[in-house]
Parts: C-alpha cells; sequence; structure tokens
C-alpha cells in the first residue's frame, strides 16, 4: 500500500501474545506456510492487524490516495456514473466498496454522484468491512448517507447491477510463496530458527507438477527464485457477480503488469518498510499484486477486461488535472499548494509518487465494450 497505525515498530503486549501463538502452532505443527502467517497476522481474532485498530493516515502506518485529496474518490464516483449509464441506467445500483478505510473514497464519491438525482436515487452502498474500529469511522463519515449496510464478505450482498471499488484490497489478501530448489518448487515457509527467532524455511518435498502452472517468464527462473502467487476466489467472485448481474469493478492496486518471479513479501509500520517476521500484528503485511493473474481469472470466469493503466494516466484521463484547476481557482494560496502537491503525489512517478507503481484493472460485464480511463478523452471533468 501506498505508506502503511500508529503504533511502535518495538515489541509489545500484542506482538509478544501473537509472536508466541504463532511459535506454538509452528512448534506444534511444523513450518507454517507464509500465506497461514500473513493471514494470522493480519486477522487473527484478537490480535490481527486489521481487526482491532484504524491502520490509516499520517499518525498511522499508511496512507491511501483517497486520504490524500477528495478528487480521486471525486473522479471514481463519476466513473461510477458512467458505468451506471452504459449498462442502461437500471433503477438499483449497488455501489459497493471492499475495505472502505475510513469511508472517505465512498463520501466524496457518492459527494460527485450527487449531480446525478436519478443515480443518488438508484443506489444502495454495501461496505465489506472486518474491522469493527473502522466501522464506526465509516458510519461517522456515511452518517447522513442512506441506504447503506455492512458485510463480512462480498458474498453477502445481494445480486444485481453492481459497481465495485477495490482500492488498495487485494494486496492484503494472503500470498502463497514458492521457492525453487534443484529438485522443484517448494512452498516458503515461516518456521523457527536456532536463537528461537522467526525465520524463512521450505516446505522439505516440492509441490508436484507445479511448474506445469507456472507462466511463461517464471518457468526458466534459477535456484532460489521466489514465485508469489494468490488464490483466484475473489477475482472470481467478483467477475461472476458482473457476469450474470451487469456491471464493473475497478481495482486499484501497486503491482506487476506481468506475471514473473520476485520476492514483494513486505511490511510496513509508521510509514517505513519493516521486517515483516520481527513484530506480528503490529505492521501492515503486503505482497505486490500480480494484475496479468487478476485479468487472466477474470476472462476465465468470463468477464471483460480493460486496461491495466497505471493510476496516474487514469486519473488524467478521468480529468484530475482540470479538477485540480478548478479547485486551485477558488482556493487560498496554501490551500492551492496543498492541492498541487496532492495531484502531483497521485499522478506522478518517482519517490513518493503513486502515478506509476500503482495500477487500475476494470472488470465488466462481457456486453461493457469500453469503459471511462481506458481509452483517452474518457471523462473530461465535468466535476462535481
Amino acid at each position: 500500500m501506498a505508506s502503511r497505525t500508529a503504533h511502535p515498530t518495538g515489541q509489545s503486549g500484542d506482538a509478544v501474545t501473537l509472536q508466541a501463538e504463532l511459535k506454538k502452532l509452528i512448534a506444534s505443527s511444523g513450518p507454517m506456510p507464509v500465506w497461514r502467517y500473513m493471514e494470522l497476522c493480519l486477522t487473527h481474532p484478537r490480535y490481527g492487524y486489521y481487526v482491532s485498530r484504524d491502520p490509516l493516515g499520517r499518525e498511522g502506518d499508511f496512507t491511501t490516495s483517497p486520504e490524500i485529496s477528495q478528487m480521486f474518490g471525486e473522479l471514481l464516483g463519476l466513473w461510477a456514473a458512467s458505468v451506471w449509464r452504459a449498462t442502461g441506467s437500471p433503477e438499483t445500483l449497488r455501489l459497493i466498496e471492499l475495505g472502505p478505510g475510513r469511508g472517505t473514497l465512498m463520501a466524496d464519491a457518492l459527494r460527485a454522484m450527487r449531480v446525478l438525482p436519478p443515480l443518488y436515487q438508484a443506489l444502495e452502498v454495501h461496505l465489506v468491512e472486518i474491522n469493527p474500529v473502522l466501522r464506526d469511522k465509516q458510519r461517522t463519515t456515511l452518517s447522513g448517507v442512506r441506504n447503506v449496510a455492512w458485510h463480512d464478505r462480498l458474498d453477502e450482498v445481494p445480486a444485481g447491477a453492481s459497481v465495485i471499488f477495490a482500492n488498495e484490497y487485494f494486496d492484503v489478501l494472503p500470498v502463497h510463496q514458492m521457492v525453487k530448489r534443484e529438485d522443484g518448487w517448494h512452498e516458503r515457509t515461516v518456521e523457527i530458527a536456532a536463537d528461537g527467532a522467526l525465520a524463512f524455511g521450505s516446505a522439505p518435498g516440492p509441490m508436484p507438477r507445479f511448474e506445469l502452472l507456472l507462466p511463461p517468464l517464471v518457468r526458466a527462473a534459477p535456484v532460489g527464485a521466489i514465485f508469489e502467487w494468490r488464490p483466484d476466489t475473489e477475482i472470481m467472485k467478483i467477475a461472476t457477480r458482473l457476469r450474470e448481474g451487469g456491471g464493473a469493478a475497478l481495482i486499484i492496486d501497486y503491482g506487476h503488469t506481468r506475471s514473473d518471479a520476485g520476492d514483494t513479501f513486505q511490511a510496513i509500520a509508521r510509514h517505513s518498510f519493516a521486517d515483516p517476521l520481527q513484530n506480528p500484528g503490529l505492521a501492515d503485511i503486503t505482497a505486490h499484486v500480480d494484475f496479468q493473474a487478476l485479468a487472466r481469472a477474470a476472462e476465465d470466469i468470463g468477464a471483460r477486461v480493460h486496461g491495466p493503466v497505471s493510476q496516474g494516466e487514469f486519473l488524467k484521463r478521468l480529468g484530475i488535472e482540470q479538477r485540480a484547476a478548478a479547485l486551485m481557482a477558488k482556493a487560498a494560496p496554501e490551500v492551492s499548494a496543498d492541492i498541487s502537491g496532492a495531484l502531483k503525489r497521485l499522478t506522478e512517478g518517482g519517490r513518493g509518487g503513486m502515478g506509476a507503481m500503482f495500477k487500475v484493472l476494470a472488470v465488466s460485464d462481457p456486453a461493457l465494450e469500453t469503459l471511462a480511463g481506458f481509452v483517452d478523452d474518457d471523462l473530461k471533468a465535468a466535476g462535481p
């Protein structure tokens, strides 16, 4: 994620407790696959990073695009409006967000969508969120919005025409890591080292016939290479919903456009990188998103894929530069400088920039041949 809650990177009671539980599990059942370690660190029912805290903002561990500028959510709201029109302006549109943070993106999107009263009246807002602390913040942020419902899983949202936002959602889904040895590909694990600390290891035997599933770029990887993969479950749920009910999903995350080898498993605490094995439960753990794998899985289900494109290019096509100019024209000099800085951070590359590292992929009903943001001059800032 962009720069991942105000918790120390040193040991604390929760870290020691979760670490003790992890070591107990490893001691009784053997080395733990990386995906299971990541899952427990993030969603353990008592000590999981995403279960009991607000991880966002300057005082937290990371900042997401909606927290940087209102422009981000506003443009996504206008994008959703264009999908609604392309879908035939259905009487009911389920506007769904996966992992909605503090509700900032949704609030900004809804404000933009108010410019179309028939659309606004058609909306049902559904938030998929497991964190009770963030649910409370979302209720506060969206206190004036009608027809809002919360769910633990996408499966709980009623079927029908949908627009789905998944901003920095896929990068925290548990990732499998495979290590290439002389005799094949072995599952990477977390084990207890001789000094009692958590350490990486690998399963003693290779995974049978795993090489047959590898993408072309990975098949010639050298011994010692690491390949990461996630199950297709979540993207298949999204693609099936859209294929059957209509609409589109927008997936925004950092990652790579081609399936390849590489170790991207990382932890972020207080906006800095940290050892992912050091303080389980107190740092955000992520891995880059394989956009080619997402696209392939969605197409296999029968959905249409658009992109990916860089976040910077996507936002520019939606008119973020014009929107920024309109806001700056009415703002005091210091506010105007903040808007300009936010624009650069959202659209440019380089250190601190999110425009190149973050990618945008859309998945839609196959009847939607084109979507705004994926061809030039799509949505010129008819801003709210």
